[in-house]
């Protein structure tokens, strides 16, 4: 079936793939393919091929937020890896398959202000539009201004208010069928000097928390919003946790005793509450078991549904 694939201009194919290679947990069972896509072309050739065939698909990114089944996937997992990164002026366009961190390097060796509180986080470009990615106060969606998609007919092109962003969303989760390819991003006139100073000063707070080498997602749970928690849950909250408007999920886990937790191989941090590791023998099945684990316990507690930042493929 894989070989069908073959022969196509731009797209890289490879079988029984593991997916452990491909996520940052490391974890994850086989798929039966893989196709690696690196123009519109062969992303529209492959789609139409994979229809064909009536084979099961799947888009991933950088699999830094991915938690794939132990049993692996029954189909092919496809990632759009075109990198390239371009300025004209304060706007850069870029395509989906650049590193995050290859953007915001490439931002403040132009001087160009606006992602460099970015630095550090794990992914690619294309995963950091659709979960609308951010750290230190801001995020991605301050920068769009317009993002280039596949709907599975057409190309696209959508400005800022219709991609929907809000805190870690963005319409491209409610439409997983469309896939980003490119973003265009309106910067401002920055020292390089300075952006670079402080990407470096956020990079080492950043990996005293989430080392490089661990196998996790970052915080695995999302934020809560202090203004959509109830009176009574409102007054539990001491005023010093609260950072822009938002209480950290960390708060909450702390207080039901997720510090330290371990299930097989899968550990939550001592110093982090909502810090979900792979200690290096650990399985998807003992991630979900901890996560719901620790939702029920909040859920009790507080009434409160925490909500996943990763994604389960």
């Amino acid at each position: 079936m894989v070989s069908r694939f073959r022969g196509i201009p731009g797209l890289d194919v490879r079988e029984d793939v593991s997916l452990k290679a491909l996520t940052r947990f490391a974890l994850g069972g086989p798929a039966r393919g893989l196709l690696d896509i690196s123009t519109e072309e062969a992303l529209t050739a492959g789609l139409a091929r994979a229809a064909e065939t009536g084979c099961r698909s799947a888009l991933i990114g950088g699999g830094t937020n991915l938690i794939p089944a132990d049993e692996g996937f029954p189909g092919l997992v496809l990632r759009y890896t075109a990198n390239l990164i371009d300025a004209d002026g304060s706007v850069v366009t870029v395509e989906a398959g650049a590193l995050l961190q290859n953007l915001v390097d490439f931002t403040i060796a132009h001087g160009l202000k606006g992602l460099e509180t970015m630095t550090g986080i794990p992914g690619w470009v294309g995963g950091a539009v659709y979960g609308n990615a951010g750290a230190y106060g801001h995020s991605i969606q301050e920068r769009i201004e317009r993002v280039r998609f596949f709907d599975g007919k057409q190309f696209r092109e959508i400005g800022n208010s219709a991609c929907e962003f809000q805190y870690r969303e963005s319409i491209f989760k409610k439409r997983k069928e469309w896939i980003v390819v490119s973003v265009g991003l309106q910067l401002e006139p920055g020292e390089p000097e300075v952006l670079r100073q402080t990407a470096e000063d956020i990079l080492k707070i950043r990996n005293q928390k989430y080392p490089p080498d661990m196998r996790c997602a970052g915080s695995i749970f999302k934020n809560l919003i202090f203004g959509g928690l109830s009176s009574e849950v409102q007054a539990q909250v001491p005023e010093k946790v609260i950072r822009e408007g938002k209480v950290p999920s960390a708060f909450f886990l702390e207080q039901v005793g997720a510090k330290g937790m371990v299930n097989g191989g899968i550990r939550v941090a001592d110093y982090h509450a909502n810090l979900i590791y792979n200690s290096g023998k650990g399985t998807s099945r003992e991630l979900r078991e901890i996560v719901d684990t620790l939702k029920l316990r909040v859920k009790s507690t507080y009434g409160l549904e925490l909500e996943e930042e990763v994604q389960y493929l």
